[in-house]
């Protein structure tokens, strides 16, 4: 079993409802300590394209959490470094 099929096992059994994101990654990384927040998203999404059960609420947490953890990565990224140069061709007229 790969390490995001281990992971997706385990965040189906572990995804209830009210549980809040941060107790299901430190429960996730009880079991798996090496496992960082972004294989525990991308396990996430596994769990639900891969093996569903006929859980929709469980698979309905595992989808509100995937997406809420993806977006918050992408807001704690840091803008990209734009250099701005001066127009030479002001400066000369």
């Amino acid at each position: 079993m790969s390490d995001i099929q281990a992971l997706a096992a385990t965040l189906r059994k572990l995804a209830k409802p009210n549980t809040k994101r941060k107790e299901l990654i430190a429960e996730v990384r009880k079991q798996h300590p090496d496992a960082t927040k972004k294989e525990i998203v991308r396990a996430a999404f596994y769990a639900l394209t891969h093996d569903v059960d006929n859980d929709p609420e469980q698979a309905q947490h595992l989808h509100a959490f995937a997406l809420t953890e993806r977006a918050g990565e992408e807001e704690d990224a840091p803008p990209p470094n734009k250099s701005r140069k001066k127009d030479r061709r002001k400066e000369g007229e």
